[in-house]
């Protein structure tokens, strides 16, 4: 099992998640899941911070890149009672299997699951999304995000989870010897993102860091 380090202060964690309203039954039972067969799934307060983005922004059509069991897009879904069509690419048949059984459980409908590559499918897709949420692989951020950003409608937001990866990305002391190259590829996304031309980035000590992006109009 992977031990949980928060970028932020134990207490603090502990303290903001205690404000929180009990989950729903499928909640827990997707998070009782993912805890015991260690499936990364979104922090609390990255989840709520993905909620309220939605709300403010309602977008039409979400395109979710890394489903795994389902849990971030049916938080999505909740946020928007329904009134949303989210496109999600897993490649693992495993969390291909628990995501269609959590979705076909969540009494929502607006689930399109796209199985397969995250690189390959995106370059087929024709849509434009007005909001992109990355969960991916952290070493292929760079390249998500080129291929999303060509998807992605004026006005749009890609919200990049895990961006601070554990605090390493912020602290050469707390790197990994075996994480170098995700710890080198996120500093190197987190510059390119936050300079981008015609794009506007926030990066947000949260949950284990969320960098949101906005592509500004004109």
């Amino acid at each position: 099992m992977n031990v949980e380090r928060h970028i932020n202060e134990d207490f603090i964690v502990e303290y903001i998640r205690s404000l929180y309203p009990p989950k729903n039954d499928l909640f827990q039972e997707m998070e009782e899941l993912a805890r015991a067969e260690d499936i990364p799934i979104i922090e609390p307060e990255t989840a709520k911070l993905l909620q309220l983005l939605l709300k403010l922004h309602r977008p039409k059509r979400i395109l979710e890149i890394g489903t795994a069991i389902g849990y971030s897009a049916i938080v999505m879904m909740d946020a928007l009672k329904g009134e949303t069509n989210i496109y999600t690419i897993e490649r693992d048949p495993r969390m291909i299997r628990y995501a269609k059984d959590f979705f076909a459980h969540s009494g929502y409908t607006g689930f399109h699951l796209l199985e397969g590559d995250a690189k390959d499918i995106m370059q087929e897709l024709s849509m434009e999304y007005d909001f992109i949420f990355m969960d991916a692989a952290k070493a292929q951020y760079q390249n998500f995000f080129a291929l999303g950003s060509y998807l992605l409608s004026k006005g749009g937001l890609i919200v990049s989870d895990n961006v601070l990866f554990r605090g390493m990305v912020a602290s050469g002391e707390l790197v990994e010897r075996r994480k170098i190259t995700i710890v080198k590829r996120l500093r190197k996304y987190l510059f390119d993102i936050t300079q981008r031309e015609g794009y506007s980035t926030s990066v947000i000590p949260i949950g284990d860091g969320v960098a949101v992006t906005l592509k500004e109009k004109e």
